[in-house]
């Protein structure tokens, strides 16, 4: 029986992971608020908010758990050609509701989305708290691509990307690799299983490992020089 949380109660604590349904693989709780300490407390103990317009909070934890290290990123050969062309600069941190509200846009063969007026909003609370944060890739003066997450201690909990031209989310996601591994972080959280992800170098693990990555690693400090210039680096 899932758990029903209290939308007025923002230090209530989540049911353990290991409650979480096998099916639909993850479901653990309903309900609370999107409120910045109950955010956080969810990406500390590996479960985050997933849910449609017209559905209530709900609160995943699937098994097992997509994660990627930032040295680990696998970059295509077509893809290094473009970055070495220089065809896309990059910046973090530069225009982080543009590319949420562009994350946002429906999908290819997609009715609506699951990043709703709600979830836009407590995103941008965590931003301004410096809590979320994005990574862009653009043409010039185009934005054509990024994707944005949660930091806590040396993890990235990635949330969702975006591209408007071929390769420019992957782009984004290297860049953001590159910073994040120079910046001192271990981890980056994809959540669940997709192609995409994969081909860029993520990979499955056990719910119950990821768990204890973030016992470990979400109270380590980064780098001090972590998130301080905003970039434009190509």
């Amino acid at each position: 029986m899932l758990t029903v949380l209290n939308p007025f109660d923002r230090n209530e604590p989540f049911p353990p992971v290991e409650k979480a349904l096998d099916e639909p693989n993850g479901l653990l709780a309903v309900g609370g608020c999107l409120s910045a300490r109950r955010l956080v407390n969810a990406y500390r103990n590996g479960i985050f908010p997933w849910f449609s317009k017209d559905e209530p909070i709900l609160w995943w934890s699937p098994d097992p758990r997509l994660v990627l290290r930032p040295e680990g990123i696998k970059i295509s050969r077509s893809l290094g050609k473009r970055l070495r062309r220089g065809e896309f600069q990059f910046s973090f941190d530069v225009c982080f509701d543009r590319v949420i509200e562009a994350c946002a846009e429906p999908r290819d063969n997609a009715i609506g989305t699951w990043i709703t007026e709600d979830m836009k909003r407590a995103y941008s609370n965590l931003f301004d708290l410096g809590l979320a944060h994005s990574f862009e890739a653009w043409q010039g003066d185009t934005l054509v691509g990024g994707l944005y997450g949660v930091s806590v201690g040396r993890v990235f909990f990635g949330e969702s990307m975006f591209h408007r031209v071929t390769d420019a989310s992957k782009a984004a996601f290297a860049f953001a690799c590159n910073c994040l591994k120079e910046w001192g972080y271990v981890l980056i959280d994809c959540q669940v299983y997709t192609r995409h992800l994969a081909s860029l170098g993520a990979e499955e693990i056990p719910r119950a490992e990821f768990v204890k990555l973030l016992r470990i690693y979400c109270d380590q400090p980064v780098s001090s020089e972590a998130w301080k210039s905003r970039g434009g680096a190509s």
